[in-house]
């Protein structure tokens, strides 16, 4: 009789290799910050310009006003400015007393503002002269916006941990040591037009970390002549970190 011929065999194992987990010594740590400022020119803006009439009586001051109005947002056609785009923001009849405490009307005072929206920043000027010259006797404001503020929100977000972390690599190794895991981090962001009236703002200086987005339209949509200076909108963001050490 031939003897069976058993083979060995591994029995199957149930362990599996399982990575060390990481542990965060809350013991010893490095508390840095991290600021970054990202410049983007803006790519809309919103104009609000107005016509102020006064006159006798409340029928000659509105056809007055209306006159006017309707010069001037034909104007604003003319440069190319959807209807969509061309909107009235305030509308405002009022008598005029002939003194402070008088009860006597000695006429009445449109304030007739329209709210003007283009996505073409280097009109902006253009359009100005052009809504003064059909009639257009106040320019109320002019701002300016980002349609992806989002985008530039989160890079200048990134781009401030990152500033962090490096800063807190850099401590750690002076100190003869190494960083760990993240503990805590805050965060704040926020964005303003930086340019026109106010000039450039000189706590960019010193920031960890600026970033310039060229304009879409060039360096030239910077440098156009006119009574608006086109300006920058500063995305900055500002995080704390927590940072262990080992």
């Amino acid at each position: 009789l031939g003897v069976p011929d058993f083979k060995a065999q591994a029995a199957p194992s149930n362990q599996t290799t399982e990575q060390p987990e990481l542990v965060c010594d809350t013991g010893r740590s490095v508390q840095v910050s991290g600021t970054a400022v990202v410049n983007v020119t803006p790519d809309r803006v919103l104009i609000q310009l107005g016509v102020q009439s006064n006159d006798v009586t409340p029928q000659m001051v509105e056809t007055a006003n209306s006159r006017t109005i309707n010069k001037v947002i034909q104007a604003l056609k003319a440069q190319d400015i959807e209807e969509k785009d061309i909107v009235t923001d305030w509308y405002v009849i009022e008598p005029v007393y002939d003194s402070y405490s008088s009860l006597y009307i000695k006429g009445y005072r449109i304030n007739n503002i329209v709210a003007v929206t283009l996505s073409d920043i280097s009109k902006v000027n253009e359009v100005i002269i052009a809504a003064l010259n059909a009639g257009a006797n106040q320019v109320v404001d002019v701002e300016f916006y980002l349609s992806d503020l989002r985008k530039y929100r989160d890079q200048a977000r990134a781009m401030a941990m990152k500033a962090a972390q490096e800063k807190a690599q850099d401590l750690a190794l002076a100190a003869g040591a190494e960083t760990g895991c993240v503990m805590n981090i805050n965060e704040n962001t926020w964005s303003y037009y930086n340019g026109g009236w106010y000039g450039q703002n000189r706590d960019l200086w010193t920031q960890n970390a600026v970033q310039n987005i060229a304009p879409a339209g060039g360096e030239t949509a910077l440098t156009e002549a006119g009574p608006v200076n086109l300006g920058q909108i500063s995305v900055r963001a500002e995080v704390s970190a927590s940072f262990s050490l080992r």
